[in-house]
């Protein structure tokens, strides 16, 4: 047998849950490698999927695409997903029919059944700025994601990731993901403790916890003697994916430390300062660290299923990194013959689509097998209603990416004439190969919805 041939055949096959780790226990999880399963042929990809959230609806005008099915452009609005047409489906026409005669107001209802499918509970929470005398209850039901980890979410440390973007409130209006009636999930808003629960050794007591978050910055090079060790059995392109991995996990590092970024511009780094994870002007800083910490988190297989929401659906954020001066909530409240504040409205709008282009960018980047970790996962971009000035959650508009294994029929324009939501979930769990008929309120679902899958 040849040098090379004995050096191959001497490599471990490495346990799928294997770790780097270094001094004082601290440990790092390692991406998705060949030696994990002996070849990249032989590997069966696991399918992921991801909810990213953004409230108040959107310009539909701006937001639809033209032409056919098959050939269709997007428009101004999902612009910056074009390089990833042919990995969209674009969907117009759903109805969120449920839960209009329920309790709660047309932000709370929208986002209370998103992935429930069923109406709010009866509640004494509190009153909200679109109507002031409700008092309304938590959501109804599972949601499709909890509903997805509960099935799928057993192989990984995580059986679910849920992130925030300034959610900050613990209210029906800043929960999507439910783990049954009454049961909301909230999202984690700070990089910090999310990248610490995601790669760090976290079996040690809350004094050694807090004393390994104070040395994170020391993470990676207490771990690269086993680097070293590691990288000596791996094939080439193991290693460099092993690279990768570290030099992707040494910028969310050196990113976590920064002390404020306002408006883009990056003061200079002071250690141990955090970022300010609710000034208003850090939105832009927060979501992106959140969208590399979920990439990662699915490329090292940690979780399955993950949800970034960006706000609660009435937030008075203010995209001031669009020369904006008006909350959001307030623009989309604006006199819809306005055409200065249907642009900013607009704005926001592509701008969302260009934080869901980076995830899709992050996503695609990661080799499995022939395809990427986007064909092996199904993102759906949902929000609350359907245009801020009516409050309607008829003809919603949704995007969904990704090919999830091969399970959808991408690259489509489809449209449809009143189909309920539900039918979409149903839809959703069935591509994601979970076998079931029917989702959330019974009597506002018909099945699955048509046309999506493979």
């Amino acid at each position: 047998m040849s040098g090379a041939a004995q050096r191959r055949a001497s490599r471990r096959r490495l346990d799928r849950r294997a770790f780097l780790r270094g001094a004082g226990g601290l440990a790092l999880a390692l991406p998705f490698l060949d030696a994990m399963a002996g070849s990249a042929s032989a590997v069966d990809f696991p399918k992921r999927f991801v909810v990213f959230f953004t409230g108040l609806g959107t310009v539909k005008g701006a937001w639809l695409p033209t032409g056919t099915e098959s050939s269709f452009e997007l428009g101004e609005i999902l612009a910056p997903l074009s390089p990833y047409r042919d990995k969209l489906l674009v969907v117009e026409g759903i109805d969120m029919e449920s839960a209009y005669s329920g309790p709660g107001d047309p932000h709370q209802q929208g986002i209370g059944q998103a992935l429930t499918g069923t109406e709010l509970q009866e509640g004494t929470l509190f009153p909200y700025a679109c109507n002031p005398a409700a008092r309304v209850g938590w959501g109804g039901g599972i949601s499709v994601d909890q509903f997805l980890a509960a099935r799928l979410g057993d192989r990984t440390k995580l059986s679910s990731l849920e992130l925030g973007v300034q959610v900050q409130y613990a209210n029906v209006s800043s929960r999507l993901s439910y783990l049954g009636p009454g049961q909301p999930v909230p999202p984690e808003d700070d990089p910090r403790a999310a990248f610490d629960r995601l790669f760090l050794d976290l079996t040690a007591d809350p004094v050694e916890l807090a004393r390994r978050r104070v040395l994170r910055r020391r993470v990676l090079g207490s771990v690269m003697e086993d680097y070293g060790a590691l990288a000596r059995e791996l094939g080439g392109e193991d290693r460099q994916k092993l690279e990768q991995h570290l030099d992707a996990l040494n910028d969310i590092e050196q990113r976590l430390d920064v002390p404020a970024l306002l408006g883009g511009a990056c003061a200079v780094p002071t250690l141990g300062e955090p970022l300010d994870v609710y000034a208003n002007d850090n939105f832009p800083a927060i979501g992106r660290l959140q969208t590399d910490l979920l990439a990662m988190a699915l490329a090292c297989d940690l979780t399955r299923v993950a949800s970034i929401q960006w706000s609660a659906t009435q937030a008075g954020k203010v995209f001031t990194w669009l020369g904006q001066s008006e909350t959001h909530h307030a623009l989309s409240h604006s006199n819809i013959g306005d055409p200065e504040k249907q642009q900013q409205l607009i704005d926001i709008g592509r701008w969302q689509a260009e934080q869901l282009a980076y995830l899709l960018e992050r996503l695609d980047a990661v080799q499995e097998g022939t395809g990427t970790l986007l064909d092996n996962t199904l993102v759906l971009w949902c929000t609350d209603i359907s245009e801020g000035q009516s409050h309607s959650r008829r003809d919603m508009p949704y995007v969904i990416a990704g090919g999830a294994g091969g399970t959808l029929r991408t690259g489509r324009f489809l449209r449809y004439a009143g189909d309920p939501h539900n039918n979409l979930l149903v839809a959703l769990c069935n591509a994601m190969g979970v076998d079931v008929s029917t989702f959330g309120n019974p009597a506002y679902c018909s099945g699955v919805l048509p046309g999506l899958l493979a």
